[in-house]
């Protein structure tokens, strides 16, 4: 995937949970919405390793450079919008503070810095706990 992704697995902490709960897919957009607060000011860079929509090739295009602001990536992934193999980096100040990564359409993995938000994400999708890479403490 991205350059991000070392430093993510290395430095926040992660929960993965299964793209499809049932039979409801869940969506970059339903994602996104699940940040709350926390995701509203972030600036975003995606990529996507397989382009199954016109709007795939859109989205990295305007991620590219300064990235796009949440709201216009959550226009672009609306509901129904299903991703194979992709990653959205959400930074703040230039910072990189979460990354939601898209395994095949099966498997969603996000690392955020604020444990908050994996907590939120945990009580509506079943999940497991994912393992820091290094031995950097663990964030409040």
């Amino acid at each position: 995937m991205s350059r991000y992704t070392a430093a993510a697995e290395a430095e926040l902490d992660g929960i993965t949970f299964r793209a499809w709960q049932g039979s409801h897919y869940v969506t970059l957009a339903e994602v996104l919405v699940r940040l709350g607060s926390f995701g509203l000011g972030l600036t975003w860079r995606v990529e996507i390793d397989e382009m199954v929509d016109p709007r795939c090739a859109e989205i990295e295009r305007l991620s590219e450079g300064d990235g796009l602001d949440t709201l216009t990536l959550l226009s672009l992934t609306t509901p129904g919008y299903q991703l194979i193999d992709a990653e959205a980096c959400g930074f703040a100040g230039g910072e990189l503070v979460v990354v939601l990564t898209e395994f095949d359409s099966s498997f969603w993995d996000v690392r955020a810095s604020d444990g908050a938000v994996l907590r939120e994400l945990a009580r509506h999708f079943a999940v497991r706990p994912l393992a820091r890479t290094s031995n950097t403490p663990a964030r409040p």
